[in-house]
């Protein structure tokens, strides 16, 4: 590996991290959605849930390491940065649809809870609770070297039924 090769050096820095020197991805960013899939989860036993479900926001991958207080944080950060296109795009976009899923399901749970349908909005939380749980194990996947992530026309067949 020449001297020269800032990827090449940046898998040897990610050898026995928790940062893939494959991808260059941590799956430490996967954790800023559990909360919100265990809520959504709840909200068939406790609608009240809905309140903290609808203040989730997304967090970027970087802001998310810049928050963290994991030893490999900015080492995660400068990773991603170089991290393989074949890797990053698809995981990114993946992150991007669970985000999507996320802010149509509160639209669609807080119209049913807005009508009174509390057993439309357990329906539609658990169903997207499930969604994500399938988005975040796309992702960690892609996290450990996978190249694919999933359609959107997957998430609207779940979806958009709703």
């Amino acid at each position: 590996m020449a001297a020269d090769d800032p990827v090449g050096l940046m898998a040897k820095r990610l050898e026995g991290t928790n940062v893939s020197p494959q991808t260059f991805l941590a799956t430490d960013y996967l954790n800023h959605f559990n909360e919100v899939v265990m809520l959504l989860g709840m909200l068939g036993d406790m609608p009240e849930m809905f309140e903290d479900v609808a203040a989730w926001r997304p967090k970027p991958y970087v802001q998310h390491f810049r928050d963290s207080s994991i030893a490999d944080r900015d080492l995660a950060i400068e990773a991603y940065a170089l991290a393989p296109a074949r890797y990053r795009e698809p995981f990114d976009a993946t992150i991007a649809q669970a985000d999507e899923v996320v802010a149509r399901a509160v639209a669609l749970i807080g119209a049913a809870i807005d009508a009174g349908d509390v057993e439309r909005a357990a329906f539609l939380g658990g169903q997207t609770s499930q969604m994500l749980q399938r988005l975040i194990d796309v992702a960690s996947g892609i996290i450990h070297g996978a190249e694919k992530g999933m359609s959107q026309a997957e998430i609207d067949i779940v979806l958009g039924d709703a």
